[in-house]
């Protein structure tokens, strides 16, 4: 439990620092930013792998198909579409939107404790950076429309990369489209 509070610690910490101490983090430059946000994936990883931990309550299976079509949305809203398509131009935060349908997809059918503390905590750290970023950037201007083909073009993309998540999936985690 201690890792993945650690992990998750140095992941907020990590990327809210951007917004609460810029001159710190300008100052450290990319790469340390980028070895902590490693850092803390990793002891995230071994944090929730290393906790004994229990299922609080029966997920029907249908909330699996829920989840796997909450996660392909989620995996879309994190492309380049918002820059290129037509769909999310008007969307401020794409990107953590996608995080948000991700952790939230992931707590529905996960409910034991270590779960509840990974996908909370990091669902958590969404919002607050949404917040955070709409205080220090108040101004924010529509992005031009793109082309529908890019829209589409990503959505395949999408599919496909969901495809390959799902197979490492299979190999470090549970099955993640039944069986």
């Amino acid at each position: 439990m201690i890792l993945l509070l650690a992990g998750l610690a140095l992941w907020w910490g990590a990327h809210l620092m951007k917004r609460l101490a810029p001159a710190t983090r300008a100052n450290l430059g990319r790469g340390p930013i980028a070895i902590a946000i490693l850092l803390s994936v990793v002891l995230m990883v071994v944090g929730y792998r290393m906790w004994d931990s229990f299922d609080l309550v029966v997920v029907p299976v249908w909330l699996r198909h829920l989840n796997n079509l909450m996660v392909l949305i989620a995996i879309y809203l994190m492309s380049p579409a918002a820059k290129r398509g037509v769909f999310l131009n008007g969307v401020r935060h794409p990107m953590l939107i996608g995080f948000k349908l991700w952790a939230l997809a992931h707590l529905m059918v996960n409910p034991d404790p270590a779960s509840i503390v990974l996908f909370g905590g990091l669902l958590a750290w969404a919002v607050v950076e949404v917040i955070v970023i709409n205080r220090a950037d108040r101004d924010w201007t529509r992005r031009p429309s793109g082309k529908l083909a890019m829209d589409a073009m990503f959505f395949v993309a999408s599919i496909i990369l969901m495809g390959v998540i799902g197979m490492i999936h299979m190999h470090i985690g549970p099955m993640p489209f039944g069986g």
